[in-house]
């Protein structure tokens, strides 16, 4: 069994193995969004577990957001929860499979829960599920970690490698308001499609 596997994470829930879930949305990703210009804009968050940043951006006036899940025990949680809210569209499926297209793609905790053989495929699938123009933003752990994961780590040298080969890096940089147990330990980005 591999973390890419459904009944890897659909057994983690079952058995109430979260420890990736805070309870709320990240401060840092709110942030960002409060200055986010369209509000219709098409928002993907892949692997969105409780979904607590889509909570949030319902609040900030955000209309089109969709909640990608391989847990199918999540999605359910998602579907009741979010039940009479037609803003939000909820996908019980693969991310790598997934075939819309978005505005704007919102990183968090998804790509550390991929073993790392996977991430150049996750950079790829970003690029093929954005317009020209639009925008992966997120937190991705700078840090490298002791024991096996999920979570897996990384350096700010291995993702500019990762994402430059295909994106424009608008931002790189360490995260200022992370989380307290992530503090020192997170970077804030932003890529983007290229145009042409």
């Amino acid at each position: 069994m591999t973390v890419t596997d459904q009944s890897f994470w659909q057994d983690r829930w079952e058995n109430g193995q979260t420890g990736w879930d805070v309870g709320y949305a990240s401060p840092a990703l709110i942030e960002y969004m409060k200055q986010y210009p369209d509000k219709n804009a098409k928002i993907l968050i892949p692997g969105c577990g409780n979904a607590y940043e889509a909570a949030a951006l319902l609040d900030l006036g955000f209309t089109n957001l969709h909640l990608l899940d391989i847990a199918p025990f999540a999605v359910d949680i998602l579907k009741n929860k979010f039940q009479h809210v037609s803003e939000i569209n909820i996908w019980n499926g693969d991310f790598f499979k997934h075939d819309e297209v978005y505005d704007l793609i919102i990183e968090q905790t998804f790509f550390c829960a991929l073993d790392p053989s996977l991430r150049t495929d996750y950079v790829k699938a970003c690029f093929k599920l954005l317009k020209p123009g639009a925008k992966v933003i997120g937190l991705l752990f700078n840090v490298i970690f002791e024991k096996d994961g999920p979570p897996f780590g990384g350096t700010i040298s291995e993702y500019q490698n990762l994402f430059s080969s295909t994106f424009e890096i608008q931002k790189m940089e360490p995260c200022y308001n992370s989380i307290p147990p992530r503090a020192g330990n997170e970077l804030f980005f932003v890529v983007v499609k290229p145009c042409q």
